[in-house]
């Protein structure tokens, strides 16, 4: 009898999981995704990897699913090991599944999809990254000058989850440099590869031969402008009179008139200056709410977003649509969450009282809900430090969701 199906894409996050499913010699049926036409359904946030087993047992989140199938063998010995023998060990384990399967992958994401053109590339978001990673490997060297192992004397989840994330960082981002540094970290590595359950799911891996890096799209050549022609003689009357341009029509917006807060003034502070300490101070002292109002705006079909990178391209989208207004308005969109758990919010200066404005020159502007801020609230005050600032995370339903990506308009 069948002991269940995953269900994944491909995924750093998975090799763990395919690396036990054949360690225990499961009965377990590996699936891409697509294969379940009706994922949405058994998994409304649509996260990945997921796991069906017997009696309507649906789970996600790799560690759970991790910890399923170690329970679903006979052998006391081989699941002793994976999930520790003692309570030391056990935390130890939870430990290190945890730190890769959230810090370190999303770590490693930011440069790799943002390199690889997967999302828009932002070398002030993809250097921390890079940052991030190197003091979580320094981590690992710490542990691993000590011990054979992260949590035992012998290979457990820690070591499977952990090495099977770590290797989509060092076949990318992390190039020889890198593994110089850290050397009891590169055995560690490349015994745990070594071992029958991950070479299993691994195969021959390659480390990157050096370190992937952003190389700028080339510019497109302009067009050669064709040469102008020869304006006809003064006695030669041109066969039709040139009909004049049609007037551009005026932006309703710029019936209000110039303002004494200068907008321009105040992007190039927030491109050029640190934002907490410079930009955000020098915005509250010159910002005229009479002449410009503050505004809360939320997607509203958070629930069919998938994955982050794919929502961040959906804002670029929304901006490219917003240009018509950018005279009159600046902000700033973020994705907060994870792949398959995301959403998007922001906050936005606009002038005059009213939103429609401005927004409306996008034809999909009602895909969003516009709620008015004052700025003689504190808490409103601070959702507009925060959206403009990008360092802490978003609070939704009570809860912290980091944010992963986004998009200022300016």
């Amino acid at each position: 009898m069948s002991q269940g199906t995953f269900y994944t894409i491909a995924s750093p996050r998975s090799n763990s999981v395919k690396a036990v499913i054949n360690y225990l010699n499961l009965d377990v049926k590996v699936e891409d995704i697509a294969a379940l036409s009706n994922y949405a359904e058994l998994f409304p946030l649509k996260q990945s990897p997921a796991f069906i087993g017997p009696k309507g047992l649906k789970l996600t989140e790799t560690p759970a699913i991790l910890n399923y199938l170690v329970s679903l063998s006979d052998d006391e010995k081989a699941k002793a090991a994976l999930i520790g023998s003692t309570e030391i060990e056990k935390v130890q384990v939870t430990r290190w599944v945890s730190l890769a399967n959230t810090t370190l992958i999303s770590s490693v994401a930011t440069p790799v999809l943002s390199i690889l053109g997967a999302r828009p590339y932002n070398k002030k978001q993809s250097d921390a990254a890079l940052e991030k990673v190197d003091i979580i490997a320094s981590i690992y060297e710490a542990r691993l000058k000590e011990y054979t192992y992260l949590a035992s004397e012998k290979i457990s989840l820690a070591d499977l989850h952990s090495a099977g994330i770590w290797a989509w960082a060092l076949n990318t981002i992390c190039g020889p440099e890198f593994r110089s540094k850290y050397p009891a970290f590169i055995r560690w590595f490349k015994t745990v590869i070594a071992s029958p359950a991950m070479k299993s799911a691994l195969g021959d891996f390659e480390f990157a031969e050096k370190a992937l890096t952003y190389t700028p799209p080339k510019k497109e050549k302009k067009a050669e402008k064709p040469k102008a022609q020869e304006k006809p003689k003064a006695q030669e009357k041109p066969q039709e009179e040139a009909q004049p341009a049609e007037k551009k029509p005026k932006h309703p917006l710029e019936a209000l008139g110039k303002s004494t807060f200068i907008l321009d003034e105040w992007k190039r502070k927030y491109s050029n200056e640190d934002t907490r300490p410079v930009a955000l101070p020098w915005f509250w002292e010159h910002y005229n709410p009479e002449e410009y109002s503050l505004w809360k705006v939320e997607y509203k079909y958070n629930d069919e977003l998938t994955l982050t990178f794919m929502s961040n391209n959906l804002v670029g989208g929304f901006f490219n649509r917003l240009s018509g207004s950018t005279k009159y308005m600046f902000g700033s969109a973020v994705v907060y969450g994870e792949n398959n758990n995301n959403g998007i919010i922001g906050a936005f200066l606009v002038r005059g009282q009213e939103h429609t404005p401005a927004f409306d020159v996008a034809p999909d502007w009602e895909s969003y809900s516009y709620t008015k801020l004052d700025p003689a609230n504190e808490e409103d005050k601070e959702f507009v430090n925060n959206m403009w600032a990008w360092d802490k995370p978003v609070v939704v339903n009570g809860e912290n969701k980091e944010i992963v990506d986004g998009k200022v308009l300016k």
